[in-house]
């Protein structure tokens, strides 16, 4: 099934979105690569950051608490959209300081960002959709867990689960 453009499957591995993600992005680095020596490093960091960037952004907080194995595919795209704009790298050498000197944060850092975003429009500005803002609980606020210690702080109930499959939820996710 597809959702805003997210291939959702019956177990929400999501590896068929992710390899459809993947395939995308490295056409498109492909395609800029034919024209790298046309255009200079600042307009191809421009470029990589719409065509490739944007596409494994879009949607990514579906992401996370997802296995490394999962999200290891947007992570070699990111690598070699870096070895494409910093001309200098080889494919052998690593993209961590590269990553770094563009200022992007690798793919399980930028999921967990957009969710840290998100909890903070839900619980700090109250500008997030009256959805979300039903969702986030916090301890205070429950008439079983006022009395408690724990009421006293900023925490936020976590519900309980029973299963793996369960503990995806956006409701359930531990930051």
């Amino acid at each position: 099934m597809r959702d805003l453009g997210v291939l959702l499957n019956q177990e929400l591995t999501l590896k068929q979105h992710v390899a459809k993600v993947t395939s995308g992005c490295f056409y498109q680095l492909r395609r800029l690569k034919q024209v790298q020596h046309y255009v200079d490093n600042n307009v191809m960091v421009q470029l990589v950051a719409a065509f490739v960037i944007s596409q494994l952004d879009y949607c990514n907080g579906v992401l996370a608490s997802l296995p490394q194995c999962t999200i290891a595919p947007l992570q070699r795209v990111q690598n070699a959209a870096a070895r494409l704009v910093l001309d200098g790298l080889r494919p052998s050498d690593h993209t961590t300081s590269a990553l770094r000197q563009l200022h992007w944060l690798p793919i399980v850092f930028r999921v967990q960002y957009k969710l840290c975003i998100l909890m903070h429009a839900v619980t700090a500005n109250n500008k997030a959709p009256a959805y979300l803002l039903e969702l986030v609980l916090q301890t205070r606020e429950m008439a079983s867990r006022s009395s408690l210690r724990s009421s006293a702080s900023n925490s936020y109930v976590i519900p309980r689960t029973r299963t793996r499959f369960a503990e995806r939820a956006f409701l359930i996710w531990r930051f």
